[in-house]
């Protein structure tokens, strides 16, 4: 990989903080835009911008094509059986709040349980909460080893209860940095009958996705984490389950034919797309899959292989750091979270900052397992291929510092 050439495409990476240059680890929150995506999207809004599916002049048929297009691109990044099965929604947790709406609430019942994950990122937990909520379901959770951060096979044995109708739960998680090898979960719990919903927003840009091969019913992943524009996600579901849904939002678009006192829907996926689409997002969203596509999986996990590898080396040496989840770079995947002894978290980042480096701090939108763990907050450096082991040194240098700007003589 010519990370040299690679972070060209990138000029926000020049930035300089108080002298120093930015050294970007938050990207399990966002990551950064290479020019290739940002021209795609500036080249059709300025020769083709239109509304899409409402007119027939040459802007409107223009925007029509970018989006329509856009689908096949997307149906073959994850290996979707039909465009039909790619629904365009804002983020990872719009889609997971279509399904809990358009399938939790109308499918589940009282007596129904639900099972997920204490790792789950707040989109996969709160969305569920509501539907027990609503239907009288029943919400449980799979507990993770406090030292191993894996679900023990006591755990995993929840998956086989028929009660469960419904197992929703992230394939990366975004605290422990863990694959949970979700095929053989997804096989268990379909055969005692439940739907699997996967939250595929820490995996989708790190590894090839191939939902027929995983035969999750639903998985559901963010662009703005692999390079897109922010605004655009998208819910997989089997075309089966998507026909037998509700729309989540009414409105333009998802229409056939409206009366005065019934309306009948648009086949998919428009059933589920209501109002104006950000074509744009979708214009930047094809982009940023040729884009990665361009670079290789393999070689975007060798990367990020070598950085959690360097950093997790390097942590280990400083004895005022506690490691959360496994210390073995081969069970993390592209991030590390991490508390500094007797310094907040919010105080680490503040410190880092100054030295021009970004990490995020807080629970990561994972307060449960933060609980379940006895922590009140974090740390989280997170990579992606652009990042290099020089700014990983960097890092583990300034890490040093932050005790001693505490007051702390080590």
């Amino acid at each position: 990989m010519n990370s040299e050439l690679i972070r060209n495409d990138f000029p926000i990476l020049k930035t300089k903080v108080g002298g120093h240059q930015i050294v970007y680890f938050d990207n399990a929150a966002t990551t950064q835009r290479p020019l290739p995506v940002v021209n795609a999207v500036l080249d059709y809004t300025t020769h083709e911008n239109g509304n899409p599916h409402r007119g027939a002049h040459i802007f409107a048929i223009s925007a029509s094509e970018a989006y329509d297009t856009s689908k096949e691109v997307v149906r073959d990044f994850i290996h979707a059986r039909s465009e039909k099965e790619i629904i365009y929604t804002r983020n990872t947790s719009e889609s997971l709040n279509l399904v809990a709406r358009s399938y939790g609430e109308t499918h589940l019942k009282a007596g129904d349980h639900i099972l997920i994950t204490i790792a789950e990122h707040h989109s996969n937990l709160v969305t569920w909460q509501r539907v027990a909520q609503k239907t009288g379901a029943t919400l449980d959770y799979i507990y993770v080893d406090k030292e191993t951060g894996h679900f023990p096979e006591e755990e995993l044995k929840k998956i086989d209860d028929p009660r469960v109708k419904l197992f929703a739960f992230a394939e990366v998680s975004n605290v422990l940095g863990i694959d949970f090898d979700p095929k053989p979960l997804i096989q268990r719990a379909h055969a005692h009958g439940a739907i699997v919903v996967l939250d595929g927003a820490q995996s989708t840009p790190h590894k090839p996705v191939d939902v027929q091969d995983l035969d999750c019913d639903f998985f559901a992943f963010s662009g703005h984490k692999m390079c897109s524009m922010g605004g655009i996600g998208v819910l997989y579901g089997k075309e089966e389950l998507l026909n037998d849904m509700e729309p989540f939002l009414m409105g333009g678009d998802m229409i056939e034919d409206v009366h005065e006192q019934e309306t009948t829907y648009a086949e998919l996926p428009a059933k589920f797309e209501a109002g104006t689409q950000y074509v744009e997002g979708a214009v930047s969203l094809v982009a940023a899959i040729r884009y990665v596509q361009a670079i290789g999986f393999d070689e975007i996990r060798a990367q990020e292989k070598r950085l959690v590898t360097r950093c997790l080396e390097g942590m280990k040496k400083l004895p005022f750091i506690h490691i959360i989840g496994p210390t073995d770079p081969e069970e993390k995947e592209g991030l590390v979270a991490f508390e500094v002894e007797g310094v907040h978290p919010h105080d680490v980042a503040q410190i880092l900052s100054a030295e021009g480096i970004c990490i995020r701090t807080g629970h990561h939108c994972a307060q449960p397992l933060h609980i379940y763990l006895g922590i009140n907050a974090s740390c989280r450096a997170s990579f992606y291929f652009y990042n290099t082991e020089e700014e990983v040194d960097y890092f583990l240098e300034k890490l040093k510092d932050v005790r001693k700007v505490m007051g702390y003589d080590d």
